[in-house]
């Protein structure tokens, strides 16, 4: 292959919205065009935010993008869900700056999924090696790339990159034919207690789901409230802009589904899930009024009826939540990768995450012999 330059754009609406996305591909909706030219168009990310888009393209023999990475520059660890403050603290006692920083990411988006966006896999080291060139010739401390999909893992680790590992919950569709077939795959106890929720979070309520034309103005207006309440006692403020929900809505609404519980008419609560080729992803909830299982029964039970519905494979409903365990969602490694030019500094970090990784592993398995699936007849797909 040619040298490949990297070259780095202002902002992915910058880019050409069909070259992106034959990179990104149509799988995974938080690395497409459009979801991340709503981040920006909506204030979302740049300003004032600490995430300031910097995307970098690789561009191929054809004159077209070949490769992209959705790289930021940030200037605090918010909005990652890959914690690494404790890092930021001892790079500071050191003496150094350890903002800004790189990062590789769908912003506010605890989604597995590409980091690096390749027409060919080919183009994989070159792309890594402008990322690191960023770094380096701008003297920042690391850069970042957080929740790469399972298959990318080996390009970073064949560049040399740190791989860290945590653990999410995620729901596997085995051949469902609908919920109660779901059920039957269940322990006694947990299908008798998952009923009960169910219909106690339901009572005196109607469940709508809404995608599409049916998306409307008043329904943002009261998703942005149920938002902005979640966001608060969760983050201390919202990450995203009202004007991102109407933006979504515009730009993705084929690929968005709201589900919405309404009393009397009257929005009370709601979950909002994007679509992806094979996974429904869960990512915001929020209510006005506080009813027992309502957030179980929108955001995991009414998930798992969709994707079963549209025959999608799994449910992704975001990051921790040990409560999903005994709802049939089953724990999963998660990876990230990290890039650290400075040799002391990056062997202290290695030598955290080989502890961490052992103990993320033994979570994990503590918490699969806990899944609340008949021991030994989970049918297989």
């Amino acid at each position: 292959m040619t040298e490949c330059v990297a070259r780095m754009a202002k902002g992915v609406a910058q880019l050409p919205r069909d070259e992106w996305d034959a990179c990104a591909g149509t799988g995974n909706p938080f690395v497409s065009w459009d979801f991340l030219t709503v981040l920006e168009r909506s204030g979302s990310v740049g300003d004032n935010s600490g995430w300031q888009p910097l995307p970098l393209v690789i561009d191929g023999p054809d004159g077209r993008i070949a490769a992209a990475a959705p790289l930021y520059g940030k200037t605090h660890s918010q909005g990652e869900y890959v914690f690494d403050h404790g890092w930021a603290d001892a790079w500071e006692r050191a003496g150094g700056h350890y903002y800004p920083k790189i990062q590789i990411a769908a912003p506010f988006t605890p989604v597995p999924g590409p980091r690096l966006l390749l027409r060919e896999d080919s183009f994989a080291p070159a792309l890594i090696a402008g990322i690191e060139a960023v770094v380096e010739q701008n003297e920042l401390s690391s850069a970042h790339a957080t929740f790469i999909a399972p298959e990318q893992v080996p390009l970073f680790e064949a560049a040399g990159w740190l791989i860290r590992e945590d653990s999410q919950f995620h729901w596997t569709n085995r051949g469902y034919g609908d919920f109660s077939d779901f059920l039957a795959d269940l322990s006694s106890a947990k299908r008798k207690n998952i009923r009960k929720e169910r219909e106690r979070a339901v009572e005196g309520l109607e469940i709508v789901h809404l995608t599409g034309d049916a998306l409307t103005e008043t329904h943002w207006d009261a998703f942005w409230t149920f938002y902005q309440d979640t966001g608060a006692r969760k983050w201390g403020r919202p990450y995203l802009t009202r004007a991102f929900f109407s933006m979504l809505g515009e730009s993705m609404a084929d690929r968005v589904l709201l589900v919405l519980a309404l009393r009397h008419g009257r929005p009370i609560a709601g979950a909002l899930n994007l679509i992806g080729a094979d996974t429904l992803y869960g990512r915001y909830w929020g209510c006005t009024e506080e009813v027992p299982h309502l957030h179980f029964e929108l955001c995991y039970y009414q998930a798992i009826d969709i994707a079963i519905a549209r025959g999608l494979q799994r449910v992704e409903a975001g990051a921790q939540g040990g409560h999903k365990l005994a709802r049939g969602y089953a724990p999963e490694p998660t990876y990230s990768a990290h890039f650290i030019p400075n040799a002391s500094f990056r062997r202290a970090v290695a030598d955290f995450l080989e502890s961490e990784r052992q103990g993320v592993q033994r979570d994990r398995d503590w918490l699969t012999e806990r899944t609340p699936f008949r021991k030994g007849e989970v049918r297989l797909s």
